[in-house]
């Protein structure tokens, strides 16, 4: 315990000016961390130089070859040796730091790539020759002339060459790999007018395009949605819905998929501020507490948002690498992506993903044409009578007790003063028909057919009638013969407070009981008899977290959902025709109904198209 720090020289220690090797060294473990942080710094200087097409090329995951081809405006060979001096920048004047419309501003990543590795610049602007330079090391050489005919290309070999301790900590080729196509396909979101081309140069040659993203032309959405359907695939575009919603200054754009769209991993949420791909936890949150009452907690939503406003109500310097932004309000831009997203989902009615129809059929296992049938497989000509004469209009009368056949009779004429009603089935949802096993209600629409979970989708429909009541007249408090005391650090007990009159409005009363603790006075009734510390720890814990908490609001949702499930129709109950048409009838005219409680969809949509491919009808 009382050795020296090993540390530390027993000698007085010496301040010393570092050379500008180290210097630059340093800087660039703060910026290039991986291949990918260099992709990246490359890229977005392509873009801020205006290119419409760019071109990026790597090998063994970026370790050895790291290759950045744009069509923008370059530069001339007076530029080139200043490109490589640490803080020198084109995109800022240095006079206002917060007033930031490009991606790069800081001036480091050229020189803290040339530190680490072997770079070269190719570049020519309009009216000048082309010329290169290189550095190896930190050092320097050129410019000297070069044959280019527009633009820039950056080629940056044996990356951390220059500090091999860097080398051990990267990953595998396949992940860094991965990595660099990530940052790629982000970049490629963030400017949708662009064309960008990803190529594996790995074993040599011409290697092989990993992504290839043509320019989309068009108004915001069409072009987004365009390059969303090539990055994240076409499945995603079909089940995504457009968000617009703008709060003070601040306007959130782009595409949030459907509940029942769903991944078991945060592996597709793309989150843009002014255009900028960052990992923020504050926007990471407001996308789960958008979703959080349409998912189950092992299952992640899918997006891609862009928050826009001022750049003087956004800091993007608080981070070498700039993937992390602060708000100015950091609660009005959380709101407006939970609000925003939330009205797109309940706007979306009963809709459900289009996968799901598409899971089903691929469970059907037609049988293969052409297949043998043997003289004692062939019907007798019992059973062959048996089904002519189940073909006879007294079908009904051969249903067995397992049939759930429904025949709904025919409405009379309508009353010459009134319309024309229209017929069940040109509903979405159709009309219902049959309904198997006491629990799955088959409507037939104009186009198909639709296989309903009576359960699920009456427990969604109860479930959003309990949480519009409680929103109306608000969550009953219980009052507690005791206060319980709840001991917490003085800056634990400060964050609860700051947050105490959202808590009331939801049932909890809290109140300051001294430095470092408070009191818990009241509690939402609904939840009965519950631990309040835990409760209280719980939510202190997501504020720290998130900077919000949904704990208190998981929880008394959590009560509704139980209330719902046990009133709603249970499995095995037979339902008549008003009854099953009422149910479908409901569930088109309620939000979020498309899934259940649990993020499960309600229904499964079965195009006829579709069907009679099975069978081989097309």
């Amino acid at each position: 315990m009382n050795s020296p720090n090993p540390n530390i020289s027993a000698d007085r220690p010496r301040i010393r000016q570092l050379d500008e090797g180290a210097i630059n060294r340093i800087a660039a473990g703060e910026v290039v961390e991986r291949p990918a942080a260099a992709v990246k710094e490359l890229v977005e200087n392509a873009l801020d130089a205006g290119a419409k097409r760019i071109e990026v090329a790597q090998a063994d995951g970026g370790k050895t070859l790291i290759r950045v081809s744009d069509d923008g405006c370059g530069m001339t060979p007076d530029d080139l040796p200043l490109a490589l001096a640490r803080h020198a920048t084109s995109k800022i004047d240095g006079s206002d730091l917060l007033d930031i419309h490009s991606f790069g501003f800081r001036g480091e990543a050229l020189p803290s790539l040339g530190a680490v590795g072997r770079l070269t610049i190719t570049s020519r602007a309009g009216g000048f020759d082309a010329a290169e330079i290189t550095v190896n090391g930190g050092r320097i050489s050129g410019p000297r002339p070069a044959a280019l005919s527009a633009g820039t290309v950056v080629t940056l070999r044996d990356i951390f060459h220059a500090t091999p301790a860097r080398l051990k900590f990267l990953r595998t080729d396949r992940a860094e790999a991965q990595a660099i196509a990530d940052t790629v396909k982000r970049l490629a979101m963030a400017a949708p007018s662009v064309s960008f081309v990803l190529r594996d140069l790995s074993g040599g040659g011409e290697g092989r395009i990993v992504l290839r993203a043509d320019a989309e032309t068009g108004d915001l959405f069409t072009a987004l949605g365009g390059r969303l359907a090539q990055i994240m695939g076409r499945d995603f575009a079909d089940n995504a819905l457009p968000v617009d919603a703008t709060r003070e200054g601040l306007r959130m754009t782009g595409f949030a998929a459907l509940p029942t769209y769903s991944r078991g991993a945060a592996v597709a949420q793309y989150l843009f501020v002014n255009g900028r791909p960052v990992r923020d936890r504050m926007l990471t949150g407001a996308l789960r507490a958008a979703y959080h009452d349409l998912l189950s907690r092992d299952r992640h939503p899918a997006a891609a948002i862009f928050i826009d406003c001022d750049p003087r109500l956004v800091d993007v310097n608080v981070h070498p690498a700039k993937t992390e932004v602060r708000f100015r309000d950091p609660g009005l831009a959380r709101g407006l992506i939970v609000s925003g997203l939330r009205h797109a989902l309940a706007e979306a009615g009963h809709r459900a993903s289009s996968t799901v129809g598409g899971a089903t059929l691929g469970a059907f296992r037609p049988e293969p044409a052409g297949a043998r049938v043997y003289q004692m497989d062939r019907p007798s000509p019992r059973a062959l009578r048996a089904a002519y004469s189940a073909q006879a209009p007294g079908f009904a009368e051969l249903q067995s007790a397992y049939s759930g056949r429904v025949e709904t009779g025919e409405v009379s004429a309508p009353a010459p003063d009134m319309p024309d009603a229209p017929p069940q089935q040109d509903h979405p949802l159709g009309a219902a028909r049959a309904q198997l096993h006491e629990n799955y209600i088959v409507a037939q629409t104009t186009d198909g057919m639709v296989i309903v979970d009576q359960h699920a989708a009456h427990e969604r429909l109860v479930y959003e009638r309990l949480k519009r009541q409680l929103d109306e007249t608000g969550v009953k408090a219980q009052a507690l013969l005791i206060p319980e005391i709840v001991e917490l650090s003085a800056n634990d007990a400060a964050r609860l407070l700051d947050v105490a009159d959202d808590l009331a409005r939801l049932g909890l009363t809290i109140e300051p009981f001294g430095p470092g603790a408070v009191a818990v006075r009241e509690t939402p009734a609904v939840l009965g008899p519950c631990d309040a510390t835990a409760l209280v720890r719980d939510i202190l814990d997501e504020l720290s977290d998130t900077g919000d908490s949904l704990a208190l609001r998981a929880r008394i949702d959590a009560v509704l959902s139980r209330m719902a499930c046990h009133g709603s129709v249970r499995s095995g109950r037979r339902m008549s025709a008003e009854e099953m048409n009422a149910l479908l009838r409901e569930i088109e005219a309620t939000p979020h109904s498309g899934q259940c409680n649990h993020g499960r969809p309600t229904y499964v949509e079965l195009k006829l198209s579709d069907i009679e491919r099975l069978f081989g009808r097309t």
